[in-house]
């Protein structure tokens, strides 16, 4: 795989906040001329968000699954000096520098598992690396998935890799089973899992996924609690992914069973 290619944006107009996401993301016009639904990195769950994010959305889309496309969103010291919301604003001085930014699919609907049509193998795609990353959000309450000209895309994998927010028992998550499938939208959909196991387990290669974390900016990765330099991190990433991916019959038997 190559280095993802990710665009640069300046942020030049904050819209409007959505509310219904717990790390408060808002959308704003950019100086290309196009929308974004930003992710904060001043927001709760910090840079470690927007990594999960970036992570997710570029081995969903080494599936060939649809994900819209991420830019660098950069924020300039002072800008949100004259908005009136003082938690908005605080969010804004907080997230100062390189942001996550998605591009905003302009009348897009939520996807409804009842209404809207899924195939198998997309289902079992999208059910599979949700048990790799440990995406805890991809439920009938909070889908993460929009239809978009009549296709299915994938937004938010922000509370994926909830192992990073404890570095020091990361290894222990590698083989660990991941009881929140049993929740997943797509389940009872997703009847092609040993398939998609067999096509791509033995591409979660270093070689793929190393290039994903290269393109990740340093300042979303140096820990500097623990002494961690950004590279330190990328390598636990790529160890993870890697290894978990190896391990793959723990999750693909925990999907069969809940199913």
């Amino acid at each position: 795989m190559k280095k993802p290619e990710i665009r640069e944006v300046n942020i030049i107009r904050y819209i409007q906040p959505f509310r219904e996401g717990g790390s408060l993301p808002g959308l704003v016009d950019a100086d290309d001329g196009f929308s974004y639904v930003i992710k904060f990195r001043g927001a709760g769950q910090g840079k470690k968000a927007l990594v999960a994010e970036f992570i997710g959305g570029e081995l969903a889309r080494f599936l060939g699954l649809r994900v819209p496309e991420m830019v660098y969103a950069c924020l300039d010291e002072g800008f949100g000096r004259t908005e009136p919301d003082e938690e908005i604003q605080d969010l804004l001085k907080f997230s100062v520098g390189k942001n996550l930014g998605v591009s905003f699919l302009n009348g897009a609907i939520t996807f409804d598992a009842n209404a809207d049509q899924i195939s198998a193998e997309e289902a079992s795609k999208i059910v599979w690396l949700d048990a790799l990353l440990m995406n805890v959000d991809r439920t009938v309450k909070n889908t993460n998935m929009l239809v978009w000209h009549q296709e299915l895309w994938l937004i938010d994998h922000g509370a994926a890799l909830y192992f990073h927010h404890s570095w020091d028992n990361w290894e222990d998550h590698i083989e660990k089973p991941f009881v929140q499938i049993k929740d997943h939208v797509l389940l009872n959909y997703a009847s092609e899992v040993d398939q998609v196991d067999a096509n791509y387990t033995s591409l979660f290669t270093r070689e793929n996924i190393q290039p994903i974390l290269d393109a990740i900016p340093d300042e979303w990765l140096i820990d500097e609690v623990r002494g961690l330099s950004a590279d330190d991190v990328r390598e636990v990433y790529v160890e993870f992914l890697t290894r978990r991916a190896a391990a793959s019959a723990v999750f693909v038997n925990q999907i069969q069973h809940a199913r």
